[in-house]
């Protein structure tokens, strides 16, 4: 309990600092809130009197102390571009990003696992080195190149899948993971490759344990060893680095979504900095960086249920 209460009180303090650091970040941008909203041709005493009315003439600590006691509320503002309720539109765009978090994960989960423990029981022969040639080579390339082959290969030259847009799951489940798949594995060949060398390394080390040698000595069949003793142990280092990917797809998931016109959390925060809509930047890193936080949270207390090394530590 103390150990939750410690991580809850560090997230707390980490998303504190986050917020201030984006509020001067977003206020040192070039750009007007007050000309945003009336535009470039309106009246001086008019964008004088709509600064003074938004408080943007207070000092910044006042503004930040108003911005974070509405983000505490839940009166997040108004978005100047879309002309919606911040709060509403970035929960619809977070459910739609979440698709593609969790498709990508489990396709990246999926395939890493086999190919990093094959590699490790093949150590040093062609199995390991093909393994880490396609970590290698997932590594080295980015995700929006894998994007650009998707498109070409399943989209234009198949017919396979659509090619961009974004469907509700609540209207057509089936159509919103066709649309979701191409972006989810695009992010997720590159976490792959990542995932793939995280277990390889770990397996590795775990494979040359003494409670391996016993178990191997006593009869036991191979897949078993490595399956049973060998995973189980692995488990916990790969679900660790798993969690903390989650921030990398949430940075590379702004351009994938932008590349397949994806319309969820990541096309959302593009749109705010391509027109410097300050209150919907401020609100979306926000977001963002509270989502990643409280999922590597949840990740590290599973870990801690996992492994009962930590607990009775």
């Amino acid at each position: 309990m103390t150990y939750v209460l410690n991580r809850l009180l560090s997230l707390a303090i980490t998303l504190l600092l986050i917020s201030v650091i984006t509020f001067v970040v977003t206020n040192i941008l070039p750009g007007d809130v007050a000309m945003m909203i009336m535009g470039t041709q309106s009246n001086p005493e008019a964008l004088a009197g709509l600064r003074e009315s938004l408080g943007l003439n207070d000092p910044l600590i006042v503004q930040y102390g108003r911005w974070i006691g509405g983000m505490l509320t839940g009166d997040w503002g108004t978005s100047l571009v879309f002309k919606e309720p911040i709060g509403p539109l970035l929960l619809q765009k977070m459910t739609a990003s979440s698709l593609i978090v969790v498709m990508s994960m489990t396709i990246a989960l999926t395939a890493a696992v086999p190919l990093g423990i094959w590699a490790a029981v093949h150590r040093d022969r062609w199995q390991d080195t093909a393994s880490s040639t396609t970590a290698l080579l997932g590594v080295s390339l980015p995700d929006f190149f894998w994007g650009i082959m998707l498109i070409l290969l399943f989209a234009r030259t198949l017919g396979w899948l659509p090619s961009s847009g974004f469907v509700e799951p609540s209207e057509n489940f089936v159509l919103a993971l066709k649309h979701a798949f191409l972006p989810s594995l695009a992010l997720g060949l590159g976490l792959m490759a990542h995932l793939t060398r995280m277990t390889r390394a770990t397996m590795t080390g775990i494979l040359g344990q003494e409670f391996i040698r016993v178990a191997r000595a006593k009869g036991l069949s191979e897949r078993t060893v490595v399956w049973r003793y060998g995973l189980s142990n692995a488990v916990g280092p790969v679900m660790t680095v798993a969690g903390l990917q989650i921030g990398y797809l949430f940075g590379s998931i702004i351009v994938i979504e932008s590349l397949f016109n994806y319309t969820g959390m990541g096309w959302l925060t593009y749109q705010a900095l391509l027109n410097r809509d300050i209150p919907l930047i401020q609100s979306s890193v926000f977001v963002i960086a509270a989502v990643v936080m409280l999922a590597n949270l949840i990740v590290d207390l599973m870990y801690v249920l996992i492994d009962p090394r930590i607990r009775l530590g």
